[in-house]
């Protein structure tokens, strides 16, 4: 398998996140296939990113890059979120991964989770982080680096699936686009 290539990540997010499902996220000794992600958009028709508007901080100035590189956030005060910037420059979309299956270092991922249950390893979007070891120090990775990246992985007769996001009841129009993907009867999905 090959490490995604920066053209892969150089289109927008509803592209790059259906065709992240199925691939495989690795951080060092650990890895999952992605099955299920979101789409965001930061120009002005989705009001539930981060860089909405074109809103730049401290937190989402990643987003502005050229795609390609982890965007990591914090939730809830204690959970990691890890995000695949896309587009070109100065355009801030960016995906958000929600579920891996679990792959390679089950028995580390259990270790860091505190839990026996491999359904429960990676089944949202701070689970994984927690799983794989992916934290703020992991903020700007590049993607087509060594740290963190994304293998091609082609899985025959994959069925995708459509919904809402998920969690983003505030963003009035924006909480009924269909930007959420995720492998249909997939267990580990969130």
């Amino acid at each position: 398998m090959k490490k995604l290539k920066r053209d892969f990540y150089l289109r927008d997010s509803v592209s790059v996140a259906e065709d992240l499902i199925g691939k495989i996220l690795v951080k060092g000794k650990t890895s999952g296939i992605i099955v299920e992600a979101e789409a965001y958009r930061g120009g002005s028709e989705d009001k539930a990113s981060h860089s909405y508007n074109n809103r730049r901080t401290e937190r989402t100035e990643i987003q502005f890059r050229e795609g390609g590189y982890a965007y990591i956030y914090m939730i809830y005060g204690m959970y990691f979120c890890f995000n695949v910037t896309c587009s070109l420059k100065n355009i801030p979309d960016a995906v958000l991964i929600r579920a891996l299956e679990p792959l390679d270092g089950i028995d580390l991922m259990k270790a860091r989770r505190k839990t026996d249950k491999i359904k429960n390893l990676c089944s949202g979007p701070g689970k994984l982080c927690a799983a794989l070891g992916i934290n703020k120090d992991d903020y700007g990775e590049d993607l087509c680096g060594e740290k963190i990246y994304i293998l091609d992985n082609e899985i025959k007769n994959l069925k995708i699936k459509t919904s809402p996001r998920i969690n983003v009841d505030y963003a009035d129009e924006a909480k009924n686009f269909l930007w959420r993907f995720f492998i249909e009867d997939n267990k580990f999905v969130s």
